[in-house]
This record gives structure tokens, sequence and C-alpha cells, in this order.
């Protein structure tokens, strides 16, 4: 047998054994999902096979190109100026993949910006053991000004700086619901004839209902047909609050796929947004290569700002990846393409790979939320270089 076959039968027979020793034999999909994904022996993030890129199961715009990073670090520099150049400017990056994205800005702004690079402290919290020795073996401490940390470590209101995450949230465990016979009621997993399984009952927390309550969605509509289910990132509340404990005064930059409240609860979006991923294809069953793909969820940017907002972390602005790059110079990077001093054969490869950051059926349609805490009037004031408004005709 594979050892990663193995490894999906051990975690099988972790979750049995979970969804046995619970009091009602039944698990929450949040806790089979975080099993399938975060488990510290066979979880999909802990599995040494991961892989992310063009080869691997998904991948991310760092991993494209170095230019999304490039152009990043350009806008936590701005970040740095409108807060008046603080002595020390923490960036803390959660969830780092590899450890790509972190690379490229330091390596960026260790060229380009030396001043903005000695004031530099970088965290990463990872929550994956594999990835966080990826992400060490590729940035060595003794090369970087980079330390990990985990949440716990951080002291509150100890950050003066911003907090960033590429594709985290949507990885982020959730509950599922569904209407049955007009009824509001949660999925859970448990276990039938020797296979993970699907029941319903009574939701688990009350927590769910003001999730809904705070994004103005009311399941008893007659417009929300029987069988209709989606899903609850009642994670994204705890991830919020504590950035608001350890922020000071700074920026949250969430880049992810997702929609508006509107559009993620719509009537016709009656089987969700989950969706796994193996080995670069996608499909719908988390049931299967447990332990072995991806499991995902667009994200409920109405939520992110709604949330923050009562952790003190209000909404500055928002805008689709491809405005925000194209904003911050990748159009000025297409354009120089044209000057006859790169070879044929890169010309394409790199016109591709600038084309694919913003393609707005791809990468360039995420989205991109910025959130502020202790910021004044003067710091709200000033335009942000990745949020000036582009005339969106011009690059799709």
């Amino acid at each position: 047998m594979l050892k990663g076959s193995n490894n999906s039968a051990l975690l099988f027979e972790k979750i049995v054994d979970r969804i046995y020793t619970s009091s009602h034999k039944q698990i929450t999909f949040a806790e089979y999902m975080e099993m399938c994904l975060y488990d510290q022996q066979y979880g999909y993030y802990n599995s040494r096979a991961i892989a992310i890129g063009k080869e691997g199961d998904f991948f991310t715009s760092s991993s494209i190109s170095e230019d999304f990073g490039e152009l990043l670090a350009i806008q936590i520099e701005q970040f740095w100026q409108i807060l008046d150049k603080p002595t020390q400017f923490t960036i803390v990056e959660m969830g780092a993949g590899e450890g790509q994205l972190a690379k490229i800005i330091l390596d960026y702004l260790a060229i380009n910006n030396k001043d903005f690079y000695s004031h530099i402290q970088y965290l990463i919290i990872e929550k994956s053991t594999i990835l966080k020795e990826k992400q060490q073996q590729l940035l060595p401490s003794e090369k970087y000004p980079l330390q990990w940390a985990k949440w716990d470590e951080i002291p509150s209101e100890s950050i003066v700086g911003c907090f960033i995450s590429n594709e985290l949230i949507d990885a982020f465990p959730v509950h599922r619901i569904i209407k049955k016979e007009g009824k509001l009621q949660e999925i859970y997993v448990t276990v039938n004839h020797g296979k993970v399984t699907e029941k319903y009952g009574a939701l688990s927390t009350q927590k769910i209902n003001e999730y809904l309550t705070i994004n103005n969605i009311d399941f008893n509509s007659p417009l929300y047909p029987d069988n209709y289910q989606t899903e609850i990132n009642l994670y994204a509340f705890d991830i919020l609050e504590k950035i608001a404990q350890t922020l000071k005064q700074g920026y949250v930059l969430t880049v992810d796929y997702g929609y508006d409240s509107e559009k993620y609860y719509h009537p016709q979006r009656y089987e969700g947004t989950l969706k796994c991923y193996y080995q670069h294809r996608h499909h719908n069953n988390p049931y299967v290569n447990i332990g072995l793909q991806d499991i995902t969820s667009h994200v409920n940017f109405t939520a992110l700002e709604k949330i923050g907002t009562s952790f003190d972390l209000e909404k500055i602005d928002f805008t689709q990846q491809a405005l925000f790059l194209m904003a911050l110079g990748l159009g000025d990077r297409l354009n120089n393409l044209s000057d006859g001093r790169i070879l044929l054969s890169k010309l394409w490869q790199r016109r591709n790979q600038l084309h694919e950051l913003i393609n707005p059926q791809g990468l360039g349609g995420f989205g991109i939320l910025l959130q502020g805490k202790n910021l004044n009037a003067i710091h709200r004031q000033t335009s942000l270089k990745g949020f000036v408004k582009l005339d969106e005709s011009t690059i799709f």
C-alpha cells in the first residue's frame, strides 16, 4: 500500500474513533474538515506530499510569479510611510504556505528599500508543522528578519504594522447547514456501515444564527428552496478577534476568492461553495481521498467586514486582485516586455505569468479586503496605491 493511502486509512480510523466517542455519535462538518486538513499526523496540510504550484494540488499567485509579492511589498511599504515610519514595523503573515511570498517580499525590499527593510520584523503564524519546516528551510533566520510565532506568544496590542493572508480563509473549517422541510438544520458527519456519511440535526451552536443575523440572511424566506445548503465560517470570528487583540495600529489585508453576502447566499447557489482539490482536479465530495486532498469554501467578504467592525477593525477598501496589481504597476511591467531586452522564449512565459495574475476568471477576480485599526483622519485620507480606482474596461 502506498504511504499516502496508508496515512489516509489511519486518518479515517481517527475520524471514526472521534465520532464513536462523541456524545451523539456524530461530529460537525467543521470538526471533520479540521481533522482532514490539520490533523498533526495525517492531515492534508501536514503531509510531506503537499506541494504548492503547477505540479501540486493547487497554486497561488506567489507560486506563479514573483510580481505578486513584489507589488504587494510596494503597498506594504506605503503602509509604513502612512504610519509615520515606525521604528519597528511588523508584517504578520498568517498561513504562509511554503514561504514563497515572505521570501519575495523580503528579497524585494532588501534590494529596493533598505531603509524600510531595516525596520521590518516579519512574523509567520503557521499551523502546519510540515509547512513550517519548509518555510524555515527557505527562510533561514540568519539571513532574514523573520520569526515564527503562535497566537498566544504575541502580546496584546503589540503589533504596529500589518497582517496579511493569501488564500488562507478559504481553508478554514466550516459548518454546513441545510434547509429541510422549511427548517434550518446542520449537516453532521457520522459512520454508517463502515463509511463516513452525513446526517441532519439541530444547529450545534447559537453562533450560526448570530452569523446569519450579522449577514442579514433569512433562510425561512420562501426564496430559499428545500434542500438548499451552504457553509458558515465561524472560524472567521476567532481569527479576526485574535488580530484585533494583537494589533495596536495598522492594517489587515486579506486576499482570497469569494463573494459578498448577497451573492454568497443567493437562492440559486443552492449547493454552497464547498470544493475539493486533488492533483489539480476539483470535485465536491469531501469524503474521499481523506487527508490527501484540499477542502475549501469561498470567503464571505461581507462577514469579514461586519465581524471586523465588531472588533474595531474598520473597512478601508475592497477591490479585485487585477485592479490592485494594475494600480501598483503591473501594467508597466507588461509594457516593459516590449522593449526588446528579453529573449522571445522567456517573453511569452513572462507575459503569461502576468496575465494569469489579472485573469478575471481566475486569480484576477480574487477579492482584496483592507481593514485598519486605530487609524486617524490623516491615515484614512491618504490615497492608497493599490486601491486607486481604475477603469475596469482598460484591464478586462
